[in-house]
């Protein structure tokens, strides 16, 4: 199955640093999951790495990826903006990450409660 990871996700996994929900660490753990990362997780990275807020870089990130044929990435395209333009959400790096995930039509591994509750999301973490 596939699972879109929000930044938060990405960062707590490839760093090992931070919890990680029980549920969503068995799926980050299976060699039966695939995983995709937006782009827009990956400009958060890039900025949050920058200002040393996180303890991984976008080098460190990419090479975690390519590491892995378990993981991918997708650009922002005209039809996931579409999405977010009907998708009710207010932080725009969030809400273009959450409309990939519906656009793609599958589950979202992320912490942010704020995720819960959103039509056509499915969110796992715990």
């Amino acid at each position: 199955m596939q699972y879109l990871l929000d930044t938060v996700t990405v960062v707590r996994h490839f760093s090992a640093m931070g919890k990680i929900g029980e549920e969503a660490r068995k799926i980050l753990n299976s060699s039966e999951s695939s995983f995709i990362i937006s782009v827009i997780s990956l400009m958060e990275i890039m900025y949050l790495a920058e200002k040393k807020r996180i303890a991984i870089s976008l080098r460190d990130t990419f090479a975690q990826i390519e590491s892995s044929s378990l993981y991918s990435t997708i650009d922002l395209t005209p039809e996931i903006l579409k999405t977010a333009e009907v998708t009710a959400f207010g932080e725009l790096h969030d809400r273009l990450i959450l409309s990939t995930a519906k656009w793609l039509e599958i589950p979202i591994i992320s912490s942010d409660k704020g995720f819960q509750g959103i039509e056509g999301i499915q969110v796992v973490w715990n």
